[in-house]
């Protein structure tokens, strides 16, 4: 299990094992690391057999605000870095929707861009009714990736998912609950608390039929997902390498609306 210089903490509570994402400075913003710890940590868990249901969560007030784009505005990482990053990314999210026990998704506080991925690779979220929760890219000047371009219009519909990442506007838990992104909105103290008793639920059921039930539920191994995900890191790969990008990152910093000039 993950030691306390991880970004991501695991703790085993009888059959089930939370997953903490554990970067509370930066309200659990997403890195390297943190993507490549989770991966990890779902390949082990996903061969233990004692392990029936995960729960995946995030310390202190914020579940993942998405990218830390503090980071991506002092480092200026290489076209090699930036691969290495998205498709990380893609991989984790993917390796959620693969895993083939039960994962839910305890979104204690803001679910940001790629916070908001992983929450939407889980098979059940619970989420706090005051949370914020945002898909920014395209105002940002980049693009969505965790298989949002399939998770999202599942749960929404084409219409309301061309609304919610075009727009990019914030709405709460409880708004997500009616639009059908999460299954339970509850007062935030109470997120983790519900999230584990569900997960408790499901490891309680039968493992096997629960694996095929997610399986072809998801239709996770379905090769145009595969695609869709490629498809995601080449257009977000793409938007990277703009200025356009830069602007976003500079006008989040600023505090003011970015000037885009489609270059």
């Amino acid at each position: 299990m993950s030691g306390d210089e991880s970004p991501l903490l695991a703790e085993r509570r009888g059959a089930v094992v939370l997953l903490t994402l554990k970067r509370p400075d930066r309200l659990n913003a997403v890195s390297l690391p943190l993507y490549e710890s989770l991966i990890g940590e779902l390949c082990v868990l996903a061969r233990v057999r004692e392990v029936r249901a995960i729960v995946i969560t995030g310390a202190g007030r914020a579940f993942c605000v998405g990218a830390d784009l503090k980071a991506h505005a002092s480092d200026e990482p290489d076209a090699v870095v930036r691969r290495r990053y998205v498709g990380a990314g893609q991989r984790a999210n993917r390796a959620i929707q693969l895993c083939p026990k039960p994962v839910v998704a305890a979104v204690n506080g803001h679910a940001i861009g790629a916070g908001l991925e992983l929450a939407l690779s889980c098979d059940l979220v619970v989420v706090a009714r005051e949370a914020k929760l945002r898909f920014p890219e395209v105002a940002l000047g980049t693009f969505v990736g965790g298989g949002v371009t399939y998770t999202l219009p599942e749960r929404v519909g084409l219409l309301k998912a061309k609304e919610l990442l075009l727009l990019c506007e914030f709405f709460l838990g409880d708004e997500a609950v009616a639009l059908g992104l999460a299954n339970r909105a509850e007062p935030a103290a109470r997120v983790l608390e519900v999230a584990i008793e569900l997960a408790e639920k499901l490891a309680a059921r039968a493992p096997i039929p629960m694996a095929h039930a997610k399986r072809l539920l998801n239709r996770a191994a379905d090769p145009e997902r595969r695609r869709a995900l490629w498809r995601e890191a080449r257009a977000l790969l793409d938007c990277m390498a703009t200025r356009d990008w830069e602007e976003g990152i500079r006008a989040f910093h600023e505090k003011r609306e970015p000037r885009f000039t489609g270059e």
